[in-house]
């Protein structure tokens, strides 16, 4: 990738120099991209973490809380649905859903339309939780894209989304 003179170095960049240095037969642009990515993902998720512990929750259990909220009103959901939302198995499915209804977040109920089925519910305790958590990791994450400005941030993000429906074609 070309290098501007303004950027600064960063450890990507001595990474793809001890490469180059040994094996420069390799190229490493591809290397640059996920290389920052994969830190960049680590270094906010860790922040966006943080946020949310103020709250007394984890990013697993924000994300429970979050796809209710996004389901809209009555924010309710099946535990299958959420599973499936969330990639996550039953087993760890259940492990933050019973969290969750112990801090009384959300409750679990029968299902009105499957008798064996169950669905799950925030509360108004969660409900004005996960809108507070919401706001907090959603400020780590503008101040990050502060560096770049409105414009650039809009860039990246038209860029990151052509690039995420390439690897999703696969």
């Amino acid at each position: 990738m070309s290098e501007r003179p303004e950027q600064r170095k960063d450890p990507v960049d001595a990474i793809i120099g001890q490469w180059t240095t040994v094996r420069p037969d390799l190229d490493t642009a591809a290397m640059e991209v996920f290389g920052r990515i994969n830190r960049l993902s680590h270094a906010i998720g860790e922040r966006v973490s943080q946020a949310y512990a103020k709250f007394g929750i984890s990013r697993g259990e924000f994300d429970v809380l979050a796809t209710l909220r996004r389901s809209g009103e009555p924010f309710t959901l099946s535990p299958r649905q959420l599973s499936a939302t969330l990639m996550l198995t039953t087993g760890g499915m259940t492990g933050r859903l019973d969290k969750l209804e112990r801090a009384g977040l959300l409750r679990r109920s029968p299902d009105p339309h499957d008798r064996r089925g169950l669905q799950v519910t925030l509360t108004d305790e969660g409900l004005a939780l996960v809108d507070e958590a919401v706001g907090a990791g959603l400020a780590v994450q503008t101040e990050a894209l502060a560096a770049l400005g409105p414009e650039r941030a809009g860039q990246l993000a038209g860029l990151l989304r052509d690039l995420l429906a390439g690897t999703d074609r696969s």
